[in-house]
């Protein structure tokens, strides 16, 4: 089975056989479903800079219709992503990223505490509401909105999974999803713009923001908040079962001078969210298959960063891995506008895991979440073996 379009696929973990499969036999191809598949690192690294060729306008997502279509900063190119960007600058140099470290910290350690109290405990599950720990209080958003925002950010990207669906069907759940964050943010952006605080929303909205029209700041606070949800929570999830799996947690626990490296290995390994669509705006040539203009592409993030011609040893999880130039944010003009803060999150996540539990192991087979996007667990039981102390 290497369908990449099926989300059985992935919910079975063959994804990566497939991928290697495709990069080693056929790296560009047309799939039946109408997109072009992309898998080897050095075309979607150009799928993902080349903004002259392929672009995000028309949809950045294949499958059921595309509710990401349109001039959000995650599909334009360059100019929506960098005014977000400059934006969250603005927003962390009045307030420095330090700020934001106790209460990432405090929600981390109340993410973990079930495994100091009881046998096991599922880190999937724990680990679920922490960007909107990050999120919430970057974009000021209240905190009893924040379980709302969290399902309607994992029914965006997990439409094929039943625990995440709107309504009775898969193909509306992204599309509603879109619609109910974009409802819920267009009030918030104009009572920002009437009243304004110390939040990225106000900024963006305000002079020194550049004062974006209400429907690219909707887009901004969407695209963060969706970006956050995916990467947080699978890249955690993910590197921690194959840290026990593989019997290498301690390798890593043991030497904090290598937090960066594994963080960004981390982000290698997981790949949170797997692909991206482009549209080719010319004729291309990728791997000797020339492409027409006007046709999907999907670039298979996932698999450019599980290839052998840019990483050796790609499917052993290195912690030193240097250099580790993984496509895991995407690539210029599309990179996450809020990459600076994931990575902050994550170290944090790690530094805190680790000076919690000398040791982890699987106790129960886990649960892949059934989707094509999203490579996470929705359920992942672990028991920990706390440090002294805890």
């Amino acid at each position: 089975m290497r369908d990449l379009a099926d989300p059985g696929l992935f919910e079975a973990g063959g994804q990566y056989a497939a991928w290697r499969w495709w990069r080693e036999h056929d790296p560009v191809h047309r799939h039946e479903r109408g997109f072009w598949s992309v898998t080897r690192y050095a075309d979607v690294d150009r799928v993902l800079r080349d903004h002259p060729s392929f672009t995000g306008e028309r949809g950045t997502s294949p499958g059921h219709g595309n509710p990401a279509a349109g001039p959000g900063p995650a599909a334009t190119g360059p100019t929506g992503p960098d005014r977000t960007r400059a934006a969250l600058r603005k927003v962390m140099g009045m307030r420095p990223a330090g700020s934001y470290e106790p209460s990432l910290i405090a929600a981390i350690t109340a993410a973990l505490a079930p495994g100091l109290d009881e046998q096991s405990f599922d880190l999937a599950a724990a680990v679920r509401g922490l960007p909107l720990a990050l999120a919430g209080p970057l974009l000021g958003l209240p905190r009893a909105d924040w379980p709302y925002l969290s399902g309607l950010a994992m029914a965006a990207g997990a439409e094929d999974d039943p625990g995440h669906r709107i309504g009775d069907a898969a193909p509306g759940t992204p599309r509603r999803a879109h619609r109910e964050l974009s409802a819920y943010f267009l009030p918030l952006v104009r009572e920002r713009a009437r009243t304004p605080g110390v939040d990225l929303v106000s900024l963006m909205v305000s002079d020194a923001g550049g004062r974006m029209d209400p429907e690219t700041a909707v887009a901004g606070c969407r695209d963060l908040l969706l970006g956050a949800s995916v990467t947080l929570p699978d890249a955690a999830s993910s590197t921690v079962y194959e840290l026990a799996r593989a019997g290498s947690y301690r390798a890593w626990a043991d030497r904090p001078d290598l937090l960066r490296t594994g963080v960004e290995e981390a982000l290698r390994w997981a790949s949170p969210g797997s692909h991206f669509m482009r549209h080719t705006t010319r004729p291309v040539r990728l791997s000797g298959v020339d492409v027409p203009a006007g046709e999907p592409v999907v670039a298979w993030i996932g698999s450019a960063n599980r290839d052998a011609a840019a990483f050796p040893d790609p499917d052993a999880f290195d912690p030193e891995r240097t250099p580790n130039r993984h496509l895991a944010f995407g690539d210029e003009p599309y990179h996450c506008a809020g990459s600076h803060l994931a990575r902050l999150t994550l170290r944090l996540f790690f530094a805190t895991l680790f000076a919690t539990f000398a040791d982890v192991a699987v106790a129960a087979e886990p649960v892949r979440v059934r989707s094509t996007f999203l490579t996470g667990f929705k359920e992942l039981i672990i028991s920990g073996t706390p440090r002294r102390g805890h």
